[in-house]
C-alpha cells in the first residue's frame, strides 16, 4: 500500500474526476483516457479493463456513458487499492479484481463483456532500460506477451463485442497479427504530437465476428502548431474536447 506522502491527487477530464496515483510508479496521463474515448458503450453494457491500473480509463468511460457495469483486472494489488478508492471517491461503481490476466480469476472466466479495453505495456521483455520503481516497471514493460492480452480480452467478449486497444504504433503488426481472423470490423486511429510528425500512438478497435472491412481512420493531433511556443497547454480543439471535456472520439459507427 501507498503511504500518503507516495501518492498525487490529480485532475482528469478537466477536474470532473478526482484520481490519486503514486506520486513516483506509474502516473496516468494522456492514453487512458484516449482509450476511454475510443469505446462506443451504451447505457446498461458491460465493460472490462484489463490492467486497470488506478482506473483512470474506466471511470472516464463510466463518466461519459452512464449505466455501465465497470469491472477491472489489476496484477498490482496497491494500483488495485488506489482504483476502488477512485472509484468511490468519484461516486461510480467499478467491480477491481486482483489478479494476471495469463492467470485470470475464476470470477472473471466465468463472465463475458459487451467491451473489453487495454493499455498494454508498451515495451517488450528485455528491451530498454529497466525503470526503478517496480510499479512503473510492470505496468510499461511486458512480462505477459502482448498476444496474450488480446486472447485474453477476446475470450472475455461476447459475440459481436468489442475489443480496444492503445498501443505504441509501433506494436501495430503485432496487434493485427494476434488478432488474425479471430476478430474482423477491425478499425485504427494513429495519434499523433504534432501536425507533420509520426504517430506515437495507435487505437485500435476490433470485434468478435466482425465482418466489415480494415478501416484507416482519420489521425488525432493533439497538439497544434509545429512546436510549443507558450505558456499553457496547447491542445488541438478535438484532443481538448477528449482530455478536457469527455468527448467521445470517432468510431466505426461514426
Amino acid at each position: 500500500m501507498f503511504g500518503l506522502d507516495e501518492i498525487t491527487t490529480d485532475g482528469f477530464l478537466g477536474g470532473r474526476l478526482s484520481i490519486v496515483q503514486p506520486a513516483a510508479g506509474y502516473r496516468a496521463a494522456a492514453d487512458p483516457v484516449l482509450l476511454a474515448a475510443a469505446v462506443q458503450a451504451r447505457p446498461g453494457q458491460a465493460v472490462l479493463e484489463l490492467g486497470c491500473g488506478v482506473g483512470v480509463a474506466s471511470l472516464c468511460l463510466g463518466w461519459r456513458v452512464a449505466g455501465l457495469a465497470l469491472a477491472g483486472l489489476e496484477v498490482q494489488p496497491a494500483y488495485a487499492a488506489l482504483a476502488r478508492q477512485n472509484a468511490a471517491a468519484n461516486r461510480q461503481d467499478f467491480e477491481v479484481f486482483e489478479g494476471d490476466l495469463a492467470a485470470m480469476p475464476a470470477v472473471l472466466r466465468s463472465r463475458t463483456f459487451d467491451h473489453v479495453i487495454a493499455n498494454p505495456p508498451f515495451f517488450a521483455a528485455g528491451s530498454g532500460t529497466a525503470a526503478r520503481d517496480p510499479g512503473r516497471e510492470t505496468a510499461q514493460r511486458e512480462a505477459t506477451p502482448l498476444g496474450d492480452w488480446i486472447d485474453a480480452g477476446l475470450r472475455r467478449l461476447r459475440p459481436g463485442g468489442w475489443l480496444t486497444l492503445i498501443q505504441s504504433a509501433e506494436r501495430l503488426p503485432d496487434i493485427l497479427a494476434a488478432l488474425g481472423r479471430r476478430a474482423g470490423s477491425v478499425t485504427v486511429m494513429s495519434v499523433a504530437p504534432r501536425p507533420g510528425r509520426a504517430a506515437g500512438r495507435v487505437i485500435v478497435r476490433a470485434r468478435k465476428g466482425g465482418r466489415a472491412p480494415f478501416r484507416l481512420m482519420a489521425p488525432l493531433i493533439l497538439h497544434d502548431g509545429p512546436a510549443h511556443l507558450r505558456d499553457g497547454d496547447d491542445y488541438s480543439a478535438e484532443a481538448r474536447a477528449v482530455l478536457r471535456e469527455g468527448a467521445a472520439l470517432p468510431g466505426p459507427d461514426t
